[in-house]
């Protein structure tokens, strides 16, 4: 994927503040090289926050033709204040942080270089968001990666948008949720392709461990790492299903 990406801060703070989000929303504006317009991409972060590993999984995204907002929902409180919340939010379908997410599409949205057409992508805890956000009608695709879902997911799912979903065997904290996934999207008739790889793990898609370093031994036996082979496959499913209905469909509105 040839071409240089460029990032840029972002301040999405008028975006959410006009949505009842956080008092202060920042976040990263990750452009294609180049000239647009593209489809835009939220991509939200995992349980860790924004890291090294989640710059370059917007960076790929941006090489792959899309224009990319990734915003940083610990910004108003940080990591620590933040993090029990925000997965109180991610389990239940609503709270602050999804109108941040909704701030960062409307960022997007509004960018005379967007075409309108809109994904989302999470890990982890925002494949969660990613789920839950597609159901609202204001995403055009979402890939979910290894994210919990809500008790009710038939209630939650129904009307979401077409879903790319990876998970894998070997993740001890989601037993079970790609069958699961994957009935209830069979059952509601939406577009999607779920996939469970049998060697992987959570995180999977990460390019580096993550955490602390001291942690890092215990989140291995508890399958919390890469598997390059795994996140290759679930790489070139996402990029084809973010390819048809981003890409295919050509400018939105």
């Amino acid at each position: 994927m040839p071409g240089t990406t460029t990032t840029t801060a972002v301040d999405l703070t008028e975006f959410s503040a006009a949505r009842g989000g956080s008092r202060r929303l920042t976040g990263h504006l990750t452009r294609p090289a180049g000239t647009g317009p593209w489809p835009g991409v939220v991509v939200v972060h995992e349980a860790l926050g924004v890291n090294d590993v989640m710059h370059r999984q917007t960076e790929r995204l941006a090489k792959a033709g899309y224009l990319v907002v990734m915003p940083d929902l610990f910004t108003d409180g940080g990591t620590v204040r933040c993090l029990v919340p925000t997965f109180r939010a991610a389990l239940s379908g609503h709270g602050r942080a999804f109108r941040d997410i909704e701030a960062a599409r409307a960022r997007l949205a509004q960018d005379p270089d967007c075409t309108g057409r809109i994904g989302i992508i999470g890990f982890c805890m925002g494949g969660s968001f990613a789920l839950l956000a597609g159901s609202d009608g204001a995403f055009d695709a979402a890939s979910v990666n290894y994210g919990r879902p809500p008790k009710d997911l038939d209630g939650a799912l129904d009307g979401s948008c077409p879903v790319v979903a990876s998970y894998g065997a070997r993740d001890r904290t989601l037993p079970g949720v790609a069958r699961k996934l994957e009935a209830s999207l069979d059952r509601l008739g939406i577009v999607h392709d779920v996939k469970e790889y049998p060697e992987a793990g959570h995180s999977f898609l990460n390019d580096a461990e993550i955490g602390p370093r001291a942690l890092r031994p215990l989140m291995r036996v508890a399958g919390i790492k890469p598997h390059p082979e795994s996140a290759v496959d679930a790489w070139q499913r996402i990029d084809g299903f973010f390819a048809t209905h981003l890409k295919a469909e050509g400018r939105k509105g």
